[in-house]
Order: structure tokens, then C-alpha cells, then sequence
């Protein structure tokens, strides 16, 4: 039986409707779960959808449109292997016409039976060249998908890498902007430190830096611990 897709100008509509929110979504999980339930209502007899991206140094399901992907993507994760992950690590896209018959994934499609799962599609989210995560559906009838749902969920899936690249990208940011604050910190520390060695001392800047850097060697503490010791010495004799 022919794979029944909704019209173009519905497509087009569901696109739209993705592409036009996800630019006034204020968060990256929220334009995620817009793309899943999108990705849903546009791909024929989807039971769920989600996508399945790292946290730290494991894989987790975020956006899940139905407690089904859950299910599923956890038994992916436990055996380490399955449609999603293989479509994330071969940079293309993975489909199970019938979870009955197949046998590239036998554990995990013995562990799913009991979910009612069928029919998967998954394919990764790539950016560049880099394959940052999965979007995945799962139906509860055989061959529920076909060429033109694959089509349609690799653009689900670049929208999606496009936020999990902006998370990454933002998380980034903001970790060189904590490093660049604690630099500044220090600096300023100890310069302070490095002052009142010059003016309690009559030190000359190198020498007075240079003490500050033998006194943290010695006690094996940070250089900013050490100028932070002073400061508070200084302050309470001034007391």
C-alpha cells in the first residue's frame, strides 16, 4: 500500500508553523518539543516522536511527544544499541518496517515488543559534519513509513540540529564568559596583592609578583589563593 502522506500544502503548513515558532521560542528544549510534536502530527500513523541528544557522557530522550519514546529510547540506551543510535552514528537515517522481522537489533527488539512498537524511523541530527543527536518516530503498525517520511523527517532534523547546535554553542559562550570573569579576578587580585608587597616592602612590580609566586610554589596553593591571603592579612591589621 502506497505511503500516505499528507498533501504538500499541508506539509508546507506544518513546516511553516516549526520554522515560524521556533524563532520566538525562548528555549532550546521548547523549540525541541515543538519539532517532535510537528514531526508527529505531519508523519501518518506516528505514535510518537522524540529526540535523543548527550548529556555529559550518556545519551538521554528529550522532547518525547508520547511515554511510548521513552520506553523505547530507554531500551536503546541500556543494550547501547538500536535504530536511533546507529542513525546517530552513521550520520544517516535508520527504518524498521516491522519490529517483528527485524534482526539487525535483536536485543532491543525483543525488549520493545511489549510496547506495542512496529514501525521506526530515525535519522541523525547533523551539523556540518558533525552528528550532534537523533530525531526519532515510532508508530504501533508495520511499515507505517516510506522514501517520503524520510524525507520529511530530515527536515524536522536539521531544524533540530540547528537548536542542539545553538545549546552547545550558547553553553559555550557561557563557559568562556565564567573563565573570562574568574581571569579578570585573579588579575585584579593580584594586582592588589602585588601593590601592597611593593609599597610595604619598597618592592619593584617583577620582584613583588615574582614573591607572590614563590609563596604560592611553597605553600602549593593557587596564586589567587595566595594574593586573597594577603588581602584579608592586610585588611584586619588595618582594622
Amino acid at each position: 500500500m502506497p505511503e500516505s502522506l499528507p498533501l504538500g500544502e499541508e506539509l508546507a503548513r506544518a513546516y511553516a508553523r516549526a520554522s515560524g515558532l521556533l524563532l520566538t521560542t525562548e528555549t532550546v528544549h521548547n523549540g525541541l518539543r515543538l519539532v517532535t510534536s510537528v514531526a508527529a502530527e505531519a508523519l501518518p500513523r506516528t505514535a510518537g516522536a522524540g529526540v535523543t541528544v548527550s548529556d555529559g557522557d550518556a545519551v538521554t530522550t528529550v522532547a518525547a511527544t508520547d511515554p511510548l519514546v521513552l520506553r523505547a529510547d530507554e531500551a536503546q540506551y541500556r543494550s547501547g544499541d538500536g535504530p536511533c543510535l546507529t542513525a546517530w552514528e552513521v550520520h544517516g537515517t535508520v527504518r524498521i518496517d516491522d519490529v517483528r522481522q527485524e534482526e539487525r537489533w535483536p536485543q532491543w527488539c525483543r525488549a520493545v515488543r511489549d510496547t506495542d512498537v512496529r514501525s521506526v524511523l530515525s535519522t541523525a541530527l547533523v551539523a556540518g559534519d558533525t552528528a550532534v543527536g537523533a530525531i526519532k518516530v515510532y508508530s504501533t503498525v508495520p511499515r507505517a513509513y516510506g522514501g517520503g517520511s524520510e524525507h520529511l523527517l530530515r527536515m524536522f532534523a536539521a531544524q533540530a540540529a540547528t537548536l542542539v547546535m545553538h545549546a552547545r554553542t550558547g553553553e559555550e559562550a557561557q563557559r568562556l564568559s565564567d573563565e573570562l570573569r574568574a581571569a579578570v579576578r585573579t588579575r585584579d587580585v593580584v594586582a592588589t596583592a602585588r601593590g601592597i608587597l611593593m609599597e610595604r616592602d619598597h618592592l619593584g612590580e617583577a620582584d613583588a609578583l615574582a614573591l607572590l609566586i614563590a609563596l604560592a610554589r611553597r605553600e602549593r596553593r593557587d596564586l589567587e589563593d595566595v594574593a586573597l591571603g594577603l588581602l584579608r592579612s592586610t585588611a584586619r591589621r588595618q582594622r
